[in-house]
């Protein structure tokens, strides 16, 4: 979405923004409003995380430790606080990234074991479906597996990034707190 779009849903009240790739991003975070959040919602590389440091306050797709540890290294030496979501590949789909779910509880403690990392929640693309019903176990499962990982490792987390523009009614029925919806408010990529 141009910068020019997005200072238009700025002046209707949006300030929360998330981006899929951080070169992107690093171009609009500057040509908006400081009030406006920054969520990275994308597939993060290692060696991307400087400027996703810099430029996020929230990374939604930590999926593995590799990540986490250079996330760690990037916060620290920036001395910046960044929330960040486990990413879970609940559907078990090779084209996808995220976790496996039995990962996610050491993951999680990985995470929040590291000083500028404050993990909240979990997140998840679930795979798509024509009938939008038959994603409701998806986002169910990820719903139970947060609810587990927070019995097992005594975390607090209360987000759930899950629902895109197709099927966030369904994901809201089932406790996201966070939903995707960049195609329903802006449409289709330009």
């Amino acid at each position: 979405v141009p910068p020019e779009v997005l200072r238009e849903a700025v002046e209707a009240g949006l300030t929360c923004f998330g981006e899929n790739r951080v070169q992107e991003g690093k171009l609009k975070v500057g040509m908006l409003p400081p009030r406006c959040e920054w969520h990275f919602i994308g597939a993060l590389q290692t060696n991307k995380v400087k400027d996703a440091v810099e430029f996020f306050s929230w990374i939604h797709s930590v999926d593995r430790v590799a990540l986490v540890e250079e996330l760690d290294k990037r916060t620290r030496a920036r001395g910046k606080r960044v929330r960040v979501l486990i990413e879970v590949n609940v559907g078990g789909e090779a084209s996808k990234s995220g976790a496996a779910p039995e990962e996610v509880a050491d993951l999680a403690l990985k995470a929040n074991g590291c000083e500028m990392l404050e993990v909240v929640g979990l997140m998840t693309v679930a795979p798509f479906r024509e009938e939008v019903e038959e994603v409701r176990p998806f986002f169910r499962q990820l719903r139970e597996l947060r609810d587990a990982c927070e019995r097992e490792t005594g975390l607090a987390l209360p987000e759930l990034s899950m629902g895109m523009s197709g099927d966030f009614e369904v994901a809201v029925e089932e406790g996201a707190t966070m939903v995707r919806i960049g195609t329903a408010l802006f449409g289709g990529r330009v």
